[in-house]
């Protein structure tokens, strides 16, 4: 049931067309002061979304996030055994 979502930043010069933006996925957050906002997309349809997008007029960049693709697992999650011994005796 779960989806691979990305999200788009879009980047707008006008509030009053976040309605236009709402329609075409999960929006996120939108911030009036840098006029972009974050929504969310499956990616399956991503390229159409983005497509549809960039055509509206008010609209002047569209950016993906890389949030899906950068890796989470870290290899040395464990910290230093030293380490752990210098904060048990509070040094």
């Amino acid at each position: 049931m779960n989806n691979k979502r990305q999200g788009l930043i879009v980047w707008f010069q006008h509030m009053r067309n976040i309605k236009q933006i709402k329609r075409l996925g999960h929006l996120i957050y939108v911030s009036k002061k840098m006029r972009y906002a974050v929504i969310y997309v499956n990616q399956s349809d991503i390229e159409t979304i983005e497509s549809k997008l960039s055509k509206y007029s008010f609209i002047s960049k569209v950016e993906r996030s890389y949030k899906p693709f950068v890796k989470t697992e870290f290899d040395n999650a464990l910290p230093d055994e030293a380490k752990q011994y210098d904060y048990k005796i509070g040094i």
